[in-house]
């Protein structure tokens, strides 16, 4: 069965860093783009950042870009997502989708449970 397992939230203060991980299992994790996507209190879940499986191809949401970095390890089957400059506007609850394409959610098949990142000003 797929798992997509985040980890790597928590509080920190406006400017501050943090990296989250997810570890894939049960997908063919060097053939699907992978994707972290976003949800604070009361909004849409949003796109952040994709990566295609080979030749690191990557997207970022506007909010995000110079600020976030999405990698992969093909070998670990895991993905990352390293967070600098944080602001308080970046407080979410961050997922980890597995199999799809660009920044919208709908185009994902797999969903991990979600880490919650909390930045305070």
């Amino acid at each position: 069965q797929v798992q997509l397992v985040e980890s790597g939230g928590g509080s920190v203060q406006a400017g501050g860093s943090l990296r989250l991980s997810c570890a894939a299992s049960g997908i063919t994790y060097n053939r699907c783009t992978m994707g972290w996507f976003r949800q604070a209190p009361g909004k849409e879940r949003e796109g952040v950042a994709s990566i295609v499986p080979f030749g690191g191809q990557t997207n970022y949401a506007d909010s995000v870009k110079g600020r976030f970095t999405i990698s992969r390890d093909n070998v670990e089957n895991t993905l990352y997502l390293q967070m600098n400059s944080l602001k308080p506007e970046d407080t979410a609850i961050y997922y980890c989708a597995a199999c799809g394409n660009g920044l919208a959610k709908s185009n994902y098949k797999y969903w991990g449970q979600g880490t919650q990142v909390s930045v305070s000003s």
